[in-house]
């Protein structure tokens, strides 16, 4: 006999409707047509479908609280962003939570499980590298709160804003400089090759090559592992090896920084034999020696956009449309590109 639970979830998949049509369909949202609503209404009566009534009562309650779970606050995207989320949030009477989850796919499920304790109102997230599935995530729009993505996002949540920047323009217009200014042996170093902005990248990436007609080497893309003794060893072995890059494409600024201290130490001239280009909101890259050339991501906007989403979604959910909003990132010239 099958004793599977009926949830929200398990609705919407025998009906091919998404969990928020299911969920607006049987609270009789006026945005549902009576047909759907009557297909939902009909089967969770036949499966004796109960929904979660303490679930329910803990969203009467307001705490003005929000909750903000990032990867990491090694990359300095990220502590713009916090701040950006922080300011709004605390100018329209929020309070927020911080978690950090340390690249911790494990850690992010937990903190994620324990947010339906009313304590939160929404969670703005950016997601953990890698992480496997999203069944938490699903479970905490199932019980009402809402959640908005930045940067790092998730494919599947259609009654969720997206906050990200032009991730695959910024790297074709990035390995294209790169290109205009003589090179021809571009290796990049990916932050993941499971998520958004690391796919995104990478595309772009290779689109430029190829637009260039130069081949792309799948030896020269790098993927990080999040251990800095490992991911130097992979930068140096590439940087070091016969007929070796001459331009080294970064997607966070810490693999930057590791480029620096291998070109120190093997004696490599940067630019002359290597030009360098990271993604980056790095404030001191304009010290460093030679400045570094950076892709700079419009972090506290991006925060500030995700707040503004989320408390739309909580104070006026009857007018919130759930949005993808791209913003523009810069590409700053310096000197470890030639400039």
């Amino acid at each position: 006999m099958n004793t599977e639970p009926i949830n929200l979830k398990k609705l919407a998949s025998l009906l091919h409707l998404s969990i928020s049509t299911v969920s607006k369909a049987l609270r009789d949202s006026h945005e549902i047509s009576a047909d759907t609503k009557k297909r939902v209404m009909d089967l969770a009566r036949e499966l004796n479908y109960e929904p979660n009534p303490y679930a329910g009562s803990l969203r009467k309650f307001k705490s003005k609280t929000i909750a903000v779970i990032v990867p990491d606050i090694i990359n300095n995207f990220f502590i713009f962003a916090i701040k950006g989320i922080q300011e709004t949030a605390h100018a329209r009477g929020y309070h927020v939570l911080i978690y950090i989850t340390n690249e911790n796919p494990e850690y992010e499920k937990d903190v994620v499980r324990h947010m339906t304790n009313g304590r939160v109102d929404g969670v703005v997230i950016s997601l953990t590298s890698p992480i496997d599935d999203t069944e938490h995530l699903l479970a905490l729009q199932e019980k009402g709160l809402p959640l908005v993505f930045f940067d790092r996002v998730a494919d599947g949540f259609s009654n969720s804003s997206i906050i990200a920047t032009n991730n695959y323009e910024s790297a074709y217009n990035g390995t294209r400089y790169l290109i205009e200014q003589g090179c021809k042996r571009i290796a990049h170093c990916q932050v993941s090759d499971k998520i958004s902005i690391g796919i995104d990248r990478l595309q772009g990436y290779k689109k430029a090559l190829e637009d260039a007609g130069i081949a792309v080497r799948p030896e020269w893309i790098l993927t990080s592992r999040k251990d800095y003794a490992h991911d130097t060893t992979l930068i140096e072995q590439t940087l070091l090896q016969k007929n070796a890059p001459d331009a080294l494409f970064t997607s966070v600024e810490t693999h930057a920084l590791i480029a620096y201290d291998i070109c120190r130490k093997h004696r490599i001239d940067m630019p002359g034999k290597l030009k360098l280009l990271s993604f980056s909101n790095m404030p001191t890259a304009h010290l460093l020696k030679p400045s570094l050339s950076t892709i700079t991501q419009p972090a506290f906007e991006i925060g500030q956009a995700a707040v503004q989403q989320l408390i739309l979604a909580l104070e006026k959910p009857a007018r919130y449309v759930p949005e993808r909003i791209n913003m523009d990132s810069v590409l700053v010239k310096r000197e470890t590109t030639g400039k």
